[in-house]
């Protein structure tokens, strides 16, 4: 997915030629239904702010006890008969270091699994709990492994193989942007050398970032975001001090979140050998993401202008580029209403992956999906919009079958303790036996975490707007 050509797979989207100013489509606009939209672009650009090619979809998430959450995602969905790359006979996935592609996941899933969140997290196969009034679960979802979450409480409404150990693609890029994002102002400036881009795997999705050309922390994380691009990864990484110091930086804040199924070899989500997250873990980095207001603009943004390359006497260019999410984008199905963020992935191992966040009469439900196993074009949206849509007409009437939990530390001065890094005991009991009372055995009333309140953490029921947001007419 390279910034110069005019198509891409599956789950991109065309991107316009240096100088280019992409049009406004009414998909441009934000989703959410209570939240202002606002432009996303910084005020280097004038050109872009003319056209206003960029208009953020600002997520105003409760995201509570979690702390930071890295992007994961390599690229964007393939359609069939082709690469997540777009073109025959590429590859976005990575081989390990003996060039030897590494096996496939088996297909199926463990007996048990881990039980961080809930005993029912561990067992294989479709989890749900209806109450009177509950519809039931979508019977077309094809997904290896799945699960709806509420972003607020926490609580899981349904899962499918919530702790399964797969590939995750580009929506490992959640945990890398919720671990590097916050080390570096976005005003910083840095000047691309040959290094900085060594070690990409072949046919990876990219931004389309030039040597010996200089780009803002701001123009970085638009790449990561919007384009997947995997070379404004290993950019970002050589400015954190390497890829194996990102690396190592992001296992210790999976660690951190309690993401006990995720083990980093890549910080983009190329496929490596060895490397695994699951629908469980993903939905951790996206909600821990989702505190931090600049994951939440970055995540949200439809569309863009990124600085061309620089050449000496020359005025320098720009050139439109869209996100790859097309939930977010309608490129190829309709804009879901709602919805902002978070981010897609595609490789060959990992299949097509997605977890999305969206909002609806005041309910705000994450949703991961993980390797489809239906091969139609846009099939991992589909699948996520038949749970959104599932989860927004079953709040309330489901009891959950588990919970997203605090990070470690949290735990840990809740008086939780590890419990076998699987957070509060108490907690996990409450959802596991009975499903009501969800964080009750935590002092949780109303929907509002208190957990972290003996710790000194204040916890907001919203997060602040940016300055200077317009409302837009849908």
């Amino acid at each position: 997915m390279r910034s110069a050509e005019p198509t891409g797979p599956i789950g991109s989207s065309a991107q316009g030629r240096p100088g280019e100013v992409l049009s406004a489509p009414r998909a441009r606009r934000g989703t959410f239904l209570s939240v202002p939209t606002t432009p996303s672009l910084p005020a280097r650009y004038p050109a872009a702010r003319r056209h206003r090619a960029a208009l953020l979809a600002s997520a105003s998430l409760l995201v509570p006890l979690m702390t930071a959450a890295p992007a994961h995602a390599t690229g964007a969905p393939a359609a069939p008969g082709t690469t997540p790359s777009g073109s025959p006979g590429a590859s976005s996935s990575a081989p390990p270091a003996d060039n030897k592609r590494p096996a496939k996941p088996p297909k199926q899933p463990p007996a048990r699994m881990s039980t961080v969140g809930g005993e029912l997290l561990g067992q294989p196969g479709e989890q749900v709990q209806r109450g009177p009034g509950a519809p039931a679960l979508p019977s077309d979802i094809s997904a290896d492994s799945w699960i709806v979450a509420d972003a607020e409480s926490g609580e899981v409404l349904a899962s499918k193989n919530a702790h399964w150990r797969l590939p995750p693609a580009s929506t490992l890029k959640m945990l890398f942007a919720d671990t590097v994002l916050p080390k570096f102002p976005r005003t910083k400036e840095h000047k691309v050398t040959s290094a900085d881009l060594a070690g990409m795997g072949e046919g990876s999705s990219q931004v389309g970032i030039k040597e010996e050309s200089t780009y803002t922390v701001h123009d970085l994380w638009l790449g990561v975001f919007l384009r997947s691009g995997n070379d404004a990864v290993h950019v970002l990484s050589a400015m954190n001090g390497g890829v194996e110091q990102t690396v190592k930086d992001m296992q210790a804040h999976a660690d951190e979140l309690q993401a006990n199924d995720t083990h980093v070899v890549t910080p983009d989500g190329y496929d490596a050998d060895g490397q695994v997250s699951s629908a469980y873990d993903l939905t951790l980095f996206a909600r821990s993401g989702l505190q931090k207001a600049d994951f939440r603009e970055y995540c949200s943004t439809v569309s863009a202008q990124f600085p061309g390359e620089e050449k000496k006497g020359q005025k320098r260019d720009t050139f439109g580029i869209l996100n790859t999410n097309r939930l977010l984008t309608g490129q190829g199905l309709p804009v879901y209403k709602g919805i902002a963020g978070v981010k897609n992935g595609s490789t060959t191992n990992a299949g097509n992956t997605f977890t999305g966040v969206a909002q609806r009469d005041g309910r705000k439900l994450l949703v991961t999906v993980m390797n489809p196993e239906t091969k139609e074009p846009n099939e991992v949206y589909k699948e996520t919009q038949r749970l959104f849509d599932w989860g927004f007409e079953a709040y309330g009437h489901v009891k959950p079958v588990g919970m997203l939990v605090p990070p470690q530390g949290a735990a840990d001065k809740s008086g939780g303790g590890k419990a076998g890094g699987r957070g509060s005991g108490q907690a996990q009991a409450a959802v596991t036996n009975s499903g009501e009372g969800m964080w009750t055995a935590v002092g949780v009333t109303g929907g509002v975490l208190a957990l972290l309140a003996a710790a000194g953490v204040v916890i907001h029921r919203r997060h602040p707007l940016p300055e200077r947001v317009r409302r837009r007419k849908d």
